[in-house]
């Protein structure tokens, strides 16, 4: 059982994965609490000392880092510099700290050349964006839905990438619906799913997972599936979460 937020709950996930038949229990208890949010764990901690209890365990995928594991996004890019600014904020701010970040990130921000290698498809891609994203689930940065049609059990990353745009069009149309996950719908937000996609950019970049640094560019990063089992609410178990119902 782990009373944290998703850096803490990435980082007992990245032990578990190596027990056999451990199972994670996730109170949320952290700023963020995006992997509970997606799991449908009540943020009351009464109501999710429920779930410990009476939830029902459910085989989770994970992504890897350079052999550390993260159960939620590693975004690398402009949320390099949003992360680090959150992570130095009052704490007072609470889950606001990470738009507070995007904001103090953007009035530096210069887009910058990056190169993706995805596999499968074996495709290469050359983008000048803002953000990369490699989802193994759908929210970050305090319930921004980053990839709303990621899955926790299909073995695959959404490779989310935010194209350049104008600073106005990021502060009026991307930031705006990314808690919504309408964002998908603008032009230059582009998505691919693969198993294994390696990054590397033009200058360097420390990417960020659920929340902490993870690795300095170029990293590879890959889904491992069902590495964990995870407790969710009863009735969650085949819910939006996860492509696959149990049986």
């Amino acid at each position: 059982m782990v009373l944290s937020g998703d850096g803490m709950i990435g980082a007992v996930a990245d032990v578990l994965r190596e027990i056999p038949g451990a199972v994670l229990g996730v109170l949320p208890g952290g700023r963020g609490n995006d992997l509970a949010r997606v799991l449908a764990i009540s943020q009351d901690p009464l109501q999710a000392c429920t779930t410990i209890a009476q939830g029902v365990p459910r085989a989770m995928d994970v992504g890897e880092v350079n052999g550390r594991a993260f159960v939620g996004i590693a975004s690398v890019g402009f949320d390099s510099d949003a992360n680090r600014i959150a992570n130095e904020a009052p704490s007072w701010l609470g889950n606001l700290v990470y738009v507070y970040g995007a904001l103090r990130a953007l009035i530096a921000w210069r887009p910058a050349q990056f190169e993706i290698e995805l596999d499968p498809p074996g495709e290469r891609v050359d983008v000048t964006a803002y953000t990369i994203g490699a989802c193994n689930s759908r929210a970050y940065g305090g319930g921004m839905r980053a990839a709303p049609e990621a899955l926790l059990d299909d073995g695959l990353l959404d490779v989310v990438v935010l194209e350049s745009v104008s600073k106005v069009a990021f502060v009026t149309k991307i930031l705006p619906k990314v808690f919504s996950g309408k964002h998908m719908q603008e032009p230059g937000v582009r998505v691919w799913r693969a198993r294994e996609i390696s990054i590397s950019a033009d200058r360097p970049f420390a990417m960020y997972a659920d929340g902490d640094p993870i690795g300095e560019l170029p990293v590879r990063v890959r889904a491992l599936t069902g590495a964990v089992q995870v407790l969710v609410p009863v009735g969650v178990a085949a819910g939006a979460a996860f492509g696959h119902e149990e049986s």
